[in-house]
């Protein structure tokens, strides 16, 4: 099962899974999925519009007996959750509480997302690329209810015996990526630049982030289906790029020279993030693969409508 499965990373993994011979079932309550179903039926992949903080969502899990969940549903806007820190933490928590609650009484493997940038918060230059043993300090509602989720995975195992891994991503880009969230910034950077429209840079675009092309986190998801249990992993590329350098790679594959306008800085934003994910490759085996031109062009193409 695939929590969040119509979503952007969501889609692509229920989709992969599929495609190895898995029975996927996706749930999800199609707040910001529509325009993904039609990859899901085109794979055969079954949809419950549901909210993981309803009842009937524990029922499917109870019903269908996963023998792994992929629980990448969320509220996963760092601004939303700024201004909404009840809505935030009622999806984040306790529609989690729910996923864990059945996944425990079926004894089903837990392979959850959190968020890499998120959880650690803030962290000195000289920390950087920040492992798994960092500080965890976030400085949004979003990054707490990540940080709490991972505490509450950690109770569920030592009291339930439930089997779990997180994964905390790296700011996730490609195609089918809506321009929400930290990383959405590559397709709206890519939608407005194919239609030869100024984009906005706020803050002063110095700002860096760890860009992770969304088929590599995949492979960790299908990594972690039988290996890393009861761990955290961070899933990102250990390279800093600047929203500016992100900008100007976007616009030298659109063919556009002209300049961002640049507006001031939003609440609730880290100023540098990058993640070690050594971890991942002595336990899970996995490394990033796509360069970010590579994966920067097959985005643009699929903004384009030429990819997939």
């Amino acid at each position: 099962m695939v929590t969040g499965g119509a979503g952007f990373i969501g889609s692509h993994l229920a989709e992969r899974l599929q495609a190895e011979g898995r029975e996927v079932k996706v749930v999800d309550n199609l707040a910001s999925g529509e325009q993904r179903l039609k990859f899901l039926e085109a794979s055969g992949i079954e949809v419950d519009r549901v909210d993981i903080r309803h009842p009937a969502c524990t029922e499917i899990i109870e019903k269908f007996r996963p023998d792994e969940i992929y629980h990448l549903a969320a509220q996963m806007d760092v601004r939303r959750s700024v201004q909404d820190p009840v809505y935030d933490a009622d999806v984040n928590v306790l529609g989690t509480l729910r996923v864990l609650e059945a996944a425990a009484k079926v004894d089903a493997r837990v392979i959850a997302a959190s968020s890499g940038g998120c959880i650690y918060g803030e962290a000195p230059v000289e920390m950087l690329p920040l492992d798994e043993r960092s500080l965890r300090n976030p400085d949004s509602p979003y990054g707490i209810t990540k940080a709490v989720m991972e505490d509450y995975l950690r109770f569920y195992r030592s009291n339930q015996g439930l089997d779990y891994v997180a994964l905390a991503l790296g700011n996730v880009y490609g195609p089918r990526q809506d321009p929400f969230g930290e990383a959405g910034v590559v397709a709206i950077f890519g939608r407005r630049l194919i239609d030869r429209r100024p984009c906005v840079i706020f803050g002063d675009g110095e700002q860096t982030r760890d860009f992770c092309y969304v088929a590599d986190v995949v492979d960790a998801f299908v990594a972690a289906a039988e290996r890393g249990a009861g761990e955290l992993f961070n899933i990102g590329t250990a390279i800093e790029t600047s929203v500016n350098e992100l900008y100007w790679a976007i616009a030298g594959i659109c063919e556009v020279d002209s300049p961002p306008r640049y507006e001031p800085a939003r609440p609730g934003e880290l100023q540098r993030s990058c993640l070690d994910s050594g971890k991942a490759k002595r336990l899970l085996g996995w490394t990033p693969s796509t360069d970010m031109d590579a994966g920067l062009r097959a985005t643009v193409e699929f903004i384009r409508g030429r990819g997939e």
